[in-house]
């Protein structure tokens, strides 16, 4: 206040207050409103009873007096006007709520215990009594006992009274101190000593008499805490309780309060506690405050031992005994609870301890089963240095190491690969980085698993650094919110005024999570100087302020201590040291400095000799030592250990050593508190942290009492750090000054997306807190504040106002209307890169397509990062001269400009040149530091645009920063650690190139640069430089779209130390005629890859009439100069497909009726009563006429009916002919069976089969069936032989369902099938018609020409004519990973169907099972914050739990009870059609479905199921051969948005694409205009021509030729002759080119063992006719034929087994290799560990993994193996028949096992055939063993009887139930002669199954995925020489008669045996010796 308060002001506010509250109405509540809070606990001493909680009184609201019951009866009488005041109080008056503690004084005791002696009778007086009260309630006894010694005391009857007493136990005893203090005082009081101003904890603006009341509260509240910090032990009993009373009420009489300098941070310093001295010197003046002493222990209080904690936290304290005062006190909360937490101390109290409690409370939580699940959870540290981040880090890692746990470090110099980071339990980190990684969607994944932040130094909120804190806060919260797992926030804070705020904004439970200790419980308690000097003159103010700092060092050596001095420059450091030692001399008091009488003085001396550091070795003979971060780091840890060991007496250092390093010192000396800022580009005064943590370093805790903290400051900041330290100013937000970047960083991060969410986000900022607390501070009036209390329209126009700028700058997009936010590319490149807004601005203004070096870096130095450097005269000379020696491009301004001076530092931060004065050294690493990411963030704004010449130039930029190398100079230079100077400049000054140094000689380089080993070493360092060489194929699809295959072949020598673990590429695709990029994508090329194959990216480019010369493809390296390649698409000579897509129009006809049909059987198929438009215009040609009809129209417009047509067609006019349906999707099939089972079969009597890798149908059903239904495949496989089944012949309508399939991977089947149908036409003559259906086509002249559809067959209608329209919404998302970029998909899937389907079906189709599952929960979470958990739920709950009973998934059943349900491959067939049911019956709304990954489309084609709109959530899947992720065919695309839109219920139906950003254009150009399908068969030629050989069809060369014709690969060739590689269609090009393909075709199946070629023509081989009979590749049974030996192990058969190119499609998805490394130590056969993600490696595994009978990973990977245990099947049959045909009889016989072994699911030769029974256990294995029992055959032998002897106890029922599974075959042999030709013999051979009761022939195989029928091998060998003779293959039901020649040589009959094997039993073998009969 600046001026003493006399006692007749007080008196006369006093009397002013008691009248104000004698107008209350009389019933005013009295209250006590904090200290209600503190009764919380039970046990006596509950939590916060022992600490000085004193809370800044306004944040009492007054809505919080309302306990009223507090006290009954009327006040007692009142002593004087003091007293008044204090008992009643207006709680309207004035808003700083007071605390009344005085009322429980201890006249209130004294009255209370009147009451009660003259009620109850008391024997003792009142006096007597209040003071035997006074010791019980003063004792340290838990509360129970005290509680019990009062009602000794008191009697029953008073209970309430007890009550009372207990309820205010904490302010009687502080009011027994108090009164005990004042009795010690005055018989140790002296005169000498003045009282000093009491202890304040506000500054506010206040009225005159508001500021008297404010001083009677302070006295208050210094009497309040003085009770307690004090230590009192005075014997109660020697004290009175009169005089006590009396005592506790005096006061000390207040003091005038502390004067105030000038300057602008001087508002009135309110009062410094108590014995302050003031004294005032020439020139300074100087305020010196004692130590404040340490606060006493409470009753009550104990130190936590560390043997309390659990085994595992005690490893983390070793060396500790027990916690510290402040860490006991919060043990409680931080170790048991999982509170959020704020904890206010002082420095040095401990802080990092209770961090790491919290840590172990964290790991503690995934400490299970012994050991620590490490990939459960992250700990994040955000420290607001990155000093401070490597000192956290360090201490931890060792503290941590004994719980094997990785602790990093991640701020701008410590950067963590990804691997790194999913590695690392606690990463250390700096507020911006940790901003920047949540920031990303793509580190989504890494947010998501922290479970714990600890955000230090929190007070940091008032730094202009501190919005970034409150950004995190916010964002942590709202991810808890909206995800609802925990993330406990810990906020550790030195002691600040405003912490109740503070715990608000961390959502800390205010009653148990906050804890505030004052400087009290400092460990070391500080005594505080603080000078600030007044001298004007610069010269000398400079010269005090040495001789100041002189005399405080000085002072404290004397006393023995050592002494920090801290300066704010490196450069002053030295100065200040030579200064001191100078003065010294003058004062002669240089002994005080010296320390040679040290023991180690001479050893050590001889060290520091060593150092290169002048300074050092000249300091360290005075005694003085320097620290600073520009001295070597050897050098620093030098001075540390000297400094700590006392060697050096004085240590002159900046603030980092406060930071980084912990050497304390008794004295510390802030000597001058103005430093250089940069940033600021100026003067800026040491903030308040900087002087906490320096104060901190002051007394060493084991050895010093107190320490001593000096600062210097000038007079006008004097008042500013008194009042800073004495914590009483509140901290403001900073968040307005940043709220535009951090409201567009939530914008691109996807979390906010309208104003409204925005709103809500800022509601979760500590500026929301403080806005309503102090409104004034940010600009908000008060008559706003009284028409809007809560402020939600000043924070929507905030938010709105950002919005708009945003928009202006083209970051966001702001729909004013709708009040939507989208992001764009700009916006989230300046999230990514942190880019300041104005910054944006700046480079939309500056951005040119066109620039030239000098206008990019001049574009650079106006970014606002920098706009506070300042220009400096004395800077001048420098820079000018640095302009003519460094800076290699012209300086736009000159030196003298600010934006000149910027170009000219970062032109020499790329010439890395050095620099003199010391602001240009800050300054340049100012930039330095930001420059890299702003160069970054441009190179990725003009990519977007797509200007080639721009991007280029920015990426050498890029690359020119990180690597300090301008891009003109020599690329090697990139070398330079290793190269020398001299070389690197003669290579310059020659101008040899890299591509001139590649064709040179060693030699001939040694002798360019006049150095022969040079040479040598230049061409080594030449083949580690990246190169990759590019070749591309392009193949048009259209006129207007390219399809480019780019290969990419690395060339250079892989060295982890220069190209790490990954080199990234850019691939561009450029138009340089135009200045476009077409196409861009980043490339990762990773060592194994550079090592392999060449590597292949395919993608899709436009080209535009007319053509450009050519396009480039560039690939330029991300990190190395000049390191690019091209590959040139020229135009010239490319052949373009003709643009024909003729359309036929949809005629406007009447709808025709079903009558039509004229027949009522069919009629009665049909539910409606008219056909639609499409069915109506081709209903002539299907019905009435035999014409062959491609019918191409979207999906969903009734193609299936019209297909039922041409059915009934052919039942009317060839009732005796077949119809064949050929779909090409399992699911298709299934669909059509059993629609059609329902509908047409059963009424028209008609019978179909279906024929799938599921089911295959006997002869007899295939010969008597109407309609088959099949998958090409299959037909395919049957058709082959056509000359022998006759029912091949008999097909009359062939049915192609999807035939646009044809350029899809399994294309060529269908191909082969519809061109063999048609030969075969051709040859019976039986005309066959076709009926092709598929969705609207591009060219659909040739696939007509190719059925030999006729111009009355063609419908091709338009893709818009769909029954219900449809309208498309694609939406594109950047982010280069994968999963991350779903992640970022699901809150935009989750606000279409909001906006478009809220209460209609929905169909998600995403990429794979997992996502399926991530999907549905989020949708999930998001509905929930919603507020609306099961808003897609239209069903009761009884039905619902009805239905979840029967649900067998888990993940399921829990998205089914929000309405969401799944369905994928994975799910077994009672979940899926549940599903289907119950979506189709609208009871649930969203169904989130995936494409299975083998065969992506399935579901969207397979079931039919629409929806009112279908979200298709990513376009690529991964595929595990290719090992990346790839698109869908655009038809599965089309396939799935078909599925929009119900005919029965839509008026249209809508579809959203979310689509990866650079895909959108495709997807836009080809979802609208038809895609055109070209063939792919000639990839796939060799199978089917080796089929066609085998069947006889082709025996020439020419036969070939002719069936090549029949193709469609035929008609696009000519049509589209680029696409496959053909340059011209002239007729003799044309058939050079077939004819080569067809010899190609025969040389390779020749060498592979096929075919045989003579000469004139071509005939199979054993292993081609054994390829085609079992359908595998010829890949495949050539390397059988090439592995496979006379005594082949089984271990060698299951790795050619899983070696079958069958499996190659095995999907390997991502991180799978790790479960595949896991699998493999548990497998008994190796596997080959550097192959885990190859499919064959992962098959064996899964073999090995059934026989094994292991658990799989995961639910993929049971369905993985199903489909390999299916495949199998037909490979190891093909294997058997290849032994066999060589006649190897133990390789047979083996294989035969295998396939037993696959069958069961059990080792043949290491598990007993007993285990097949299900019963079986280990105990009764081997008590079976023991009886001589090893196979399920002797027990089947056994009588009934004998078996529950054998049994022993186990039940013999289920044994035999078990049994009945099994066949028992009894084998009759005879050997007969033949009759036919003299010699030889045959076998008769008689089988009979004896079990009479089992009926089936179907195979007991539970392990098996699929039916199989048991079949039996009769085999004809002789084990003694390992010959096999013959092989029959039988399958009977009863039983069987058939016969086996024998060899004609009767030599060898001897060892000659028949074997009988079962094909799926382990153990059935029966041995028959020919000789015997």
């Amino acid at each position: 206040m600046g001026y003493p308060a006399s006692d007749a002001n007080l008196h006369k506010v006093a009397s002013l207050a008691q009248r104000l509250f004698k107008l209350q109405p009389a019933d005013h509540g009295r209250s006590s409103v904090f200290e209600r809070e503190l009764n919380a606990g039970e046990d006596g001493v509950e939590f916060g009873a022992d600490l000085i909680f004193q809370p800044p009184s306004r944040f009492l609201v007054d809505s919080l007096l309302d306990n009223d019951d507090l006290l009954e009866g009327p006040p007692s009488s009142r002593h004087d006007g003091w007293h008044d005041l204090d008992h009643g109080y207006s709680n309207s008056t004035y808003h700083h709520a007071v605390v009344d503690r005085r009322k429980l004084s201890l006249e209130w005791l004294s009255n209370a215990c009147d009451r009660i002696v003259k009620e109850c009778a008391s024997q003792l007086s009142r006096d007597e009594l209040a003071m035997a009260i006074c010791r019980v309630l003063n004792s340290d006894k838990p509360g129970e006992e005290i509680a019990g010694d009062l009602l000794d005391l008191v009697g029953v009857s008073a209970f309430e009274a007890v009550q009372d007493l207990m309820l205010h136990r904490k302010e009687l005893v502080d009011a027994i101190h108090q009164g005990l203090l004042m009795l010690k005082s005055d018989k140790t009081a002296s005169n000498t000593q003045l009282r000093m101003p009491s202890y304040g904890t506000q500054v506010t603006v206040q009225t005159e008499s508001e500021r008297q009341i404010d001083k009677l509260r302070r006295k208050e509240e210094k009497r309040y805490k003085r009770g307690a910090e004090n230590r009192v032990e005075d014997d109660l009993s020697a004290t009175n309780f009169s005089s006590l009373l009396r005592a506790s009420e005096r006061r000390s009489p207040i003091e005038d309060l502390f004067g105030h300098g000038q300057g602008p941070n001087s508002l009135a310093v309110t009062a410094l506690p108590q014995g302050t001295l003031r004294k005032h010197f020439k020139g300074y003046e100087e305020v010196i405050i004692p130590p404040t002493p340490t606060a006493p222990m409470k009753p009550g209080e104990k130190l936590i031992e560390i043997q309390e904690l659990d085994g595992f936290a005690q490893a983390a304290f070793r060396g500790y005994k027990s916690l510290n005062r402040i860490q006991s006190q919060i043990f409680q909360t931080t170790y048991y609870t999982n509170e959020n937490i704020l904890v206010c101390a002082p420095t040095g109290a401990g802080k990092t301890n209770i961090a790491m409690i919290a840590i172990l409370h964290e790991i503690g939580q995934h400490f299970r089963d012994g050991y620590l699940h490490k990939d459960e959870f992250k700990i994040v540290y955000v420290a607001p240095m990155k000093a401070l981040a490597a000192e956290v880090t360090s201490a931890f890692s060792h503290r941590l190491s004994p719980l094997n746990m990785t602790v990093r470090e991640l701020t701008g110099d410590m950067q963590l690969s990804k691997n790194e980071l999913e590695e690392t339990q606690m990463i250390v980190t700096t507020p911006e980085k940790w901003d920047v990684i949540t920031r990303k969607s793509s580190d989504m994944s890494l947010s998501m698993l922290v479970k714990l932040l600890i955000i230090d130094e929190v007070h940091l909120l008032n730094d202009e650094r501190g919005a970034v804190i409150e950004a995190l806060v916010a964002r942590t919260l709202r991810q808890v919110e909206s995800t609802q797992t925990m993330i406990r926030i810990v906020g550790l804070s030195a002691t600040l005024p405003s912490y109740l705020e503070v715990a608000q904004f961390l959502r800390v439970n205010p009653e148990t999570g906050l804890f505030f200790f004052d400087s009290s419980y400092r460990p070391v308690p500080l005594a505080q100087q603080y000078i600030g000097i007044s001298e004007h003159n610069f010269v000398a103010r400079n010269a005090l302020l040495n001789e100041i700092c002189y005399n405080k060092v000085v002072d404290s050596l004397r006393q023995g201590h050592q002494a920090m001095v801290f300066v704010h420059s490196r450069k002053d450091t030295a100065k200040t040291a030579e200064k001191l030692v100078e003065l010294s001399r003058m004062n002669e008091d240089l002994e005080l400095f010296k320390n040679e009488t040290h023991p180690q003085f001479s050893l050590i001396k001889k060290e520091v000799q060593k150092s290169r550091n002048k300074d050092l070795i000249g300091f360290f003979e005075s005694g003085v030592g320097i620290h600073h971060a520009g001295m070597l780091r050897s050098d620093r840890g030098l001075t540390e250990r000297l400094f700590s060991d006392g060697l050096i007496k004085v240590l002159v250092c900046t603030a980092t050593l406060a930071w980084g390093v912990n050497l304390p010192a008794h004295t510390v000396v802030i000597k001058g508190t103005q430093l250089y800022d940069p940033k600021a580009g100026g003067w800026r005064d040491l903030g308040m942290l900087d002087v906490m943590q320096i104060f901190g370093r002051a007394g060493r805790p084991q050895f010093d009492k107190s320490g001593e903290g000096i600062i210097i400051t000038s007079h006008d900041k004097l008042a500013y750090y008194l009042r800073l330290l004495t914590s009483q100013l509140p901290i403001e937000s900073q968040f307005i000054s940043s709220l535009k970047d951090n409201l567009n960083a939530e914008v691109a991060l996807g979390t906010v997306t309208n104003v409204k969410e925005a709103c809500l986000w800022l509601g979760y900022t500590y500026l929301s807190v403080r806005m309503k607390l102090n409104p004034l501070a940010y600009g908000i009036g008060w008559d706003e504040v009284m028409a809007d209390p809560s402020l939600s329209s000043k924070q929507r126009a905030l938010v709105t106002e950002a919005a708009r700028a945003l928009d202006k700058a083209k970051m966001i997009r702001f729909d004013e209307k709708s009040g939507n936010f989208s992001c764009t590319e700009l916006g989230r490149i300046a999230s990514h890169f942190y880019i300041q807004y104005s910054s944006v601005e700046t480079y939309n203004e500056m951005l040119r397509p066109h620039m030239n070096d000098s206008e990019v870096i001049d574009m650079i130095a106006n970014s606002s990062e920098f706009e506070n450097i300042q220009v400096r005269e004395e800077e001048q000379n420098e820079l000018e001269m640095l302009a003519r020696t460094s800076c290699p491009l012209e300086v736009k301004g000159g030196p003298s400009n600010k934006h000149g001076k910027i170009s000219i530092l970062i032109q020499l931060y790329i010439s890395r040149g050095s620099i003199d004065s010391f602001s240009l050294v800050s300054d340049a690493a100012y930039i330095s530091a930001s420059l890299a990411r702003i160069v970054r963030a441009l190179f990725e704004i003009c990519l977007r645009r797509g200007w080639c010449e721009m991007t280029s130039f920015m990426l050498e930029y890029c690359k020119a920063v990180d690597r300090q190398i301008w891009p003109h100079q020599h690329p090697l230079r990139q070398f330079d650690k290793d190269l020398s100077a001299d070389i690197l400049r003669k290579l310059e000054e020659r101008g040899a190139d890299l591509d001139r140094l590649q064709e040179m000689q060693e030699k001939d380089i040694g002798a360019l640069i006049r150095y022969a080993p040079g040479g040598k070493l230049v061409k080594q360092y030449l083949g580690y430089f990246p190169w990759v060489q590019l070749s591309a194929a392009v193949s048009p699809i259209t006129r207007t779209v390219l399809k480019v295959d780019l290969l990419i072949t690395p060339d250079f020598v892989w060295k982890d130390r220069f190209h790490g673990a990954a080199q990234r590429w850019w691939i561009l695709v450029e138009d340089s005629e135009n200045d476009h990029i077409y196409h861009s994508e980043l490339f990762m090329l990773t060592k194994r890859m550079s090592r392999g194959e060449p590597q292949k990216l395919s993608f899709t480019i436009p080209i535009f009439e007319p053509h450009p010369p050519q396009y480039f493809i560039r690939a330029v390296s991300d990190s190395w100069l000049q390191s690019e390649a091209f590959y040139t698409i020229s135009f010239q000579n490319l052949q373009l497909p003709e643009a024909r897509t003729s359309h036929t129009e949809l005629l406007d006809l009447r709808p025709l009726p079903v009558t039509s049909l004229g027949n009522r059987t069919y009629e009665s198929l049909y539910n409606f009563s008219h056909f639609n438009p499409i069915q109506t215009q081709t209903f002539h040609v299907l019905y009435h006429t035999d014409n062959n009809v491609l019918l191409g129209a979207p999906t969903g417009s009734g193609k299936t009916i019209s297909a039922e047509l041409a059915i009934l067609h052919l039942f009317n006019t060839q009732p005796d002919m077949k119809v064949i349906y050929i779909a090409p999707l399992k699911a298709i099939v299934r669909e059509r069976m059993n629609d059609w089972r329902k509908r047409l079969v059963s009424q028209l009597g008609k019978q179909m089969v279906e024929m799938t890798g599921d089911h295959t149908p006997d002869l007899m059903a295939l010969m008597s069936a109407d309609i088959i239904i099949s998958t090409p495949e299959k037909w395919d496989g049957i058709s082959r032989n056509w000359h022998s089944r006759s029912y091949v012949t008999k097909v009359g309508l062939m049915i192609l369902d999807e035939i646009h399939l044809l350029g899809a991977d399994r294309g060529p089947i269908l191909e082969v099938i519809v061109s063999r149908m048609r030969y075969i036409s051709s040859q019976t003559e039986r005309s066959v018609r076709f009926i092709g259906l598929s969705t609207a086509l591009a060219n659909a002249g040739d696939l007509a020409d190719w059925l030999g559809v006729g111009e009355t067959g063609l419908f091709n209608f338009k893709p818009s004519v769909r029954p219900v329209p449809l309208e498309v919404h694609i939406q594109g998302y950047p982010g280069k990973y994968y999963c991350p970029r779903m992640n970022s998909m699901n809150k935009p899937a989750y606000a279409a169907i909001c906006t478009h389907s809220p209460t209609k079906p929905v169909l998600i189709f995403v990429s794979s099972r997992r996502q399926t599952r991530l999907t549905a929960l989020d949708l999930i979470q998001y509905a929930a914050s919603d507020e609306h958990p099961r808003q897609f739920l239209s069903m009761p709950e009884e039905v619902l739990q009805m239905i979840l009973s029967q649900v067998t998934d888990q993940n399921l059943r829990h998205t089914l009870q929000f309405g969401i349900g799944l369905h994928h491959a994975g799910l077994n067939d009672k979940d899926r059609s549940l599903i289907e049911e119950l979506f189709a019956n609208n009871k649930i709304q969203a169904l989130s479905k995936t494409l299975v990954l083998v065969c992506t489309s399935t579901l969207a084609w397979g079931v039919n199921l629409p929806a009112h709109l279908v979200i298709i959530k990513g376009t690529e899947y991964y595929d595990g051969k290719a090992k990346r992720y790839v698109d869908f065919p655009i038809t599965d695309i089309l396939q799935m948005m078909g599925r929009a839109g119900r005919p029965q219920y839509d008026q249209h139906g809508k579809a959203v694409i979310l689509v990866h950003e650079p895909k959108k254009s495709f997807y836009k150009k080809f979802l609208y205009e038809p895609f055109p399908v070209e063939s792919s068969l000639k990839e796939q030629l060799h199978d089917h021509i080796n089929a066609e050989i085998v069947s006889g069809t082709i025996c020439h060369k020419e036969d070939a030729l002719h069936y090549l014709t029949w193709t469609y690969f035929f008609r696009r060739l000519v049509v589209n002759p680029a696409y496959y590689g053909l340059e011209d269609t002239a007729p003799e090009i044309l058939s050079s080119y077939l004819s080569r393909l067809v010899q190609d075709t025969f040389e390779d199946l020749e060498d592979s063992g096929c075919i045989k070629m003579n000469d004139d023509g071509v005939e199979p081989l054993m292993l081609g006719s054994i390829a085609s009979q079992y359908y595998l590749s010829y890949m495949t049974v050539s390397m059988f034929g090439s592995n496979i030996g006379p005594d082949t192990s089984l271990e060698v058969f299951l790795h050619i087994l899983s070696g079958a190119s069958e499996f190659d499609e095995l999907p390997v998805r991502h991180n799978e290799e790790n479960y595949n490394e896991a699998l493999s130590k548990n497998v008994p056969y190796m596997v080959d560990n550097n192959r885990l993600d190859d499919p064959h490696v992962k098959a064996n595994l899964l073999f090995q993994a059934h026989f094994s009978q292991l658990e799989l990973p995961i639910s993929d990977y049971v369905t993985d193996l199903k489909s390999v245990l299916d495949q199998s099947i037909r490979i190891i049959q093909a294997m058997i028949d290849i032994c066999a045909n060589s006649g190897w009889l133990s390789s047979t016989i083996t294989c035969m096992h295998l396939l037993q072994m696959v069958m069961q699911g059990l080792w043949y030769d290491k598990d007993s055939s007993l285990w097949m029974l299900p019963c079986m256990s280990s105990d009764l294995v081997s008590s079976l063993g023991k009886k001589g029992i090893s196979s399920v055959q002797q027990l089947l032998d056994l009588p009934k009887a004998n078996i529950q002897t054998v049994l022993e106890g186990f039940p013999a029922s289920r044994i035999s139930q078990d049994l009945q599974h099994f066949p028992r075959v009894q084998v009759k042999l005879k050997v007969q002669k033949s009759d036919t030709d003299g010699g030889t013999f045959s076998l008769n051979i008689k089988l009979a199954k004896m079990n009479s009761n089992r009926k089936t022939s179907r195979a007991f195989a539970p392990r098996f995925p699929k039916i199989k029928d048991e079949a039996w091998w009769l085999v004809l060998g002789n084990p003694s020489n390992s010959e096999l003779y013959a092989v029959k293959r039988v399958s009977f039901s009863d039983r069987l008669v058939t016969h086996m020649e024998l060899p004609s040589t009767p030599t060898n009959i001897e060892g000659m045996k028949l074997i009988l094997l079962s094909d799926c039993y382990l153990g059935f073998e029966q041995e028959y010796s020919i000789k015997e009969l």
